[in-house]
C-alpha cells in the first residue's frame, strides 16, 4: 500500500437497505465523490452494535440517502400513511454513528434522508409528507428535476457561492426538516419554503446537511463538489 492511500482521509458512508434481497448496498456516486474530492470511502453497514467501534478508526462520515423514512416515534409523533418504510437499523445505526462521531468531533455530511435522521438525532422534527404540509409545494420527489433554492446570507454555503444568492439543486424526497434540531441553522430553502441545507454550530466540529443529493450533481455543480471538498479537507486536518 502506498503512502498517499495509508494517509487519505477514511470517510465512512451509510449503507442501504434492501429488504427484498437483505442487501446492503450503496449506489456508486457516493464512494466516487468522496474518492474525488480526496478521500478513502468506506461502506459502513446497518449493524448497530458495531457501527461506534467503526467510526473511531474514521475519519469522516456520510449520512447518506434511503428509501426508508425516519421512524416519527424517534420525534414523537404518529406514522403518517405515506410514510410507507422505516428501517430500525438504519435509524439506530445513523443514531450512534452521530453519537460517535459528536463524541470524538468527526466530520459529518448528513444528505436527504441522513439529513433528516440528523435532525431529529438533534431533537427537532420532520415534515412528514411535503405535498400536505407544504401548501403550493415544489414537487420534491422528482429525481429528474432541478429546481433553485435561496442560501442564506451568512452561510458558510453562501460564503463558498462568493456573493451567489441562488444555486440549481436536484431533488428526490418527499420529507423535510419541519423544526430545525438543537445547533442547527437553516443554510438554504427552496422557493416553497423547504429548508435545502442546515449548519451545525458547534465549536471545531464540522456538521453540515443538504436536502439534494450533492453525489448525483457534483461534476456539474460547483457547491455540491465543495461539500465533499470540505468535508474530506477537515477530516484531513483533523489527521494532523
Amino acid at each position: 500500500m502506498s503512502t498517499e492511500s495509508k494517509t487519505k482521509p477514511l470517510v465512512g458512508l451509510t449503507c442501504r437497505f434492501d429488504e427484498d434481497h437483505d442487501w446492503y448496498y450503496l449506489p456508486a456516486d457516493y464512494s466516487r465523490a468522496v474518492a474525488e474530492a480526496g478521500g478513502a470511502p468506506v461502506q459502513v453497514p446497518l449493524i448497530p452494535s458495531i457501527v461506534s467501534a467503526l467510526v473511531t478508526r474514521l475519519d469522516a462520515i456520510v449520512l447518506c440517502g434511503s428509501a426508508s423514512d425516519v421512524d416519527p416515534a424517534r420525534y414523537g409523533q404518529g406514522r403518517h400513511p405515506e410514510v410507507k418504510t422505516v428501517h430500525p437499523d438504519r435509524d439506530e445505526s445513523d443514531f450512534r454513528i452521530l453519537e460517535q462521531a459528536f463524541r470524538e468531533k468527526k466530520p459529518v455530511l448528513a444528505i436527504c434522508f441522513g439529513m433528516q435522521s440528523l435532525n431529529v438525532y438533534l431533537q427537532g422534527t420532520l415534515l412528514q409528507h411535503i405535498p400536505q404540509d407544504v401548501p403550493g409545494a415544489l414537487d420534491h420527489r422528482d429525481s429528474k428535476a432541478r429546481h433553485g433554492i435561496f442560501l442564506e446570507p451568512g452561510s458558510h454555503i453562501a460564503g463558498w457561492a462568493g456573493g451567489v444568492r441562488e444555486i440549481v439543486v436536484n431533488s428526490t424526497h418527499h420529507q423535510a426538516i419541519r423544526k430545525p434540531g438543537r445547533g442547527l441553522s437553516v443554510a438554504a430553502r427552496a422557493p416553497d419554503g423547504v429548508i435545502e441545507a442546515v449548519e451545525g454550530d458547534f465549536p471545531d466540529h464540522f456538521v453540515m446537511g443538504v436536502q439534494w443529493h450533492p453525489e448525483r450533481i457534483w461534476r456539474d455543480e460547483e457547491i455540491s463538489r465543495r461539500l465533499f471538498s470540505e468535508l474530506v479537507r477537515e477530516a484531513a486536518e483533523a489527521q494532523r
